[in-house]
């Protein structure tokens, strides 16, 4: 069995890549940044564990794509992996950030060689240009750039990071404790994923699929006297509403489970659940923005939605367009690409005497396509 785990570190917030998607999320065909680097690792190395870092909600997610060891992260890249060192339970560790998206094979082969020499082996490149320190040039032959991923004594790294000083990577904070750094022939391919323009420099990237993935959702509410009605955000001019812990808004609700759906993020009961006091009462169509925002972040555009509501009463004839307009709006897409179509249940059943409204979602997502950034 190997005495090496791998730690992937991508609990950032993506602060400086300029689009509405988490970088660890773009779509490399049909599989996310972070699982395309968690695959390349695994086809060239053998690891006893491997450790995925990130936020407690992506966690959530990620777990739908592949059996790993997760671990939450930190407010900082070294809380980040000390977090993750608490589940190293082998000799050594391998670090790397989800950011380094193409794996070298022979460069992770330099470092896995060199196992047991050093208590830290980093892969270095040579600076090729020339190099000024505060308005003097320095001997760029002493100057290395320092690249991930990095192979270290996990006890030791351990000890390096019983720290307040915040280190920039491993090799520093074992160097901090006065241990000798081992550098190996780093790899033009393990360039850092920062800004969009880097997507240009990461030939092992495809394009996104240009898969369409549907998704249903469907939601029934009785009706209560007393209360504001609302359908796709619009208020129904009726002297009733609908029984619910939020405002009642079926259509919308219905709508949230179809992109849930389509995005394999579960439902709007796991999201927004009936018993969280947060939204007692909630306008929907704040549930509706989030649900927006989250889909949009995990790396997925949506193409159009088709909803069917099914009402005995009210008469939602005059309401349809206007929800149409609406839900365009919450969804930033184009009002033809969202059909509202209403039907009755011929007097049959609950709808039929008047008791509440049933209403049917599709929603089709599309993946990202980032390569048009370039």
């Amino acid at each position: 069995m190997s005495d090496i785990s791998l730690v992937l570190l991508g609990a950032g917030s993506s602060s400086r890549f300029d689009t509405p998607v988490k970088k660890q999320w773009l779509y490399s065909g049909e599989i996310p940044l972070w699982l395309h680097v968690t695959e390349q690792f695994e086809h060239i190395g053998d690891f006893a564990e491997i450790i995925i870092v990130s936020s407690d909600e992506e966690i959530s997610v990620m777990k739908n794509f592949a059996d790993y060891t997760y671990v939450t992260g930190g407010r900082s890249r070294q809380e980040s992996l000390d977090n993750a060192l608490g589940a190293v339970k082998t000799p050594y560790v391998l670090v790397s950030d989800i950011a380094r998206c193409c794996i070298d094979p022979k460069m992770l082969g330099r470092l896995l060689a060199s196992k047991g020499e050093y208590a830290c082996v980093v892969p270095a490149l040579k600076a090729v240009d020339t190099l000024y320190y505060e308005g003097k040039p320095i001997d760029r032959e002493q100057v290395r750039s320092i690249q991930t991923p990095q192979l270290s004594h996990t006890d030791t790294l351990k000890r390096a990071l019983e720290t307040a000083y915040s280190f920039t990577d491993e090799s520093s904070a074992i160097a901090a404790l006065g241990e000798e750094i081992l550098f190996v022939e780093g790899s033009a391919l393990a360039h850092k994923l920062t800004t969009v323009q880097d997507l240009g420099k990461l030939p092992c990237l495809t394009p996104p699929s240009s898969q369409t993935l549907t998704g249903f959702g469907i939601d029934t509410h009785p009706f209560e006297e007393g209360k504001e009605m609302k359908l796709g955000g619009i208020k129904i001019e009726v002297d009733y509403g609908f029984k619910a812990h939020s405002d009642g808004d079926v259509a919308i609700h219905a709508l949230i489970d179809a992109l849930l759906g389509a995005a394999g993020m579960g439902d709007i009961g796991e999201l927004y659940p009936d018993h969280d006091s947060n939204y007692a009462g909630i306008d929907s169509q704040k549930l509706l923005e989030d649900t927006v925002k989250r889909i949009t972040s995990y790396g997925y555009t949506i193409g159009n939605v088709d909803i069917t509501i099914v009402a005995q009463a009210p008469r939602i004839g005059a309401y349809k367009a206007s929800m149409r307009k609406n839900l365009a709006a919450l969804l930033n897409i184009k009002p033809h690409l969202v059909n509202i179509k209403a039907t009755t249940s011929e007097k049959l059943g609950f709808i039929g005497r008047k008791e509440g409204v049933t209403v049917h979602a599709v929603a089709n997502l599309n993946y990202y396509q980032w390569q048009r950034l370039l």
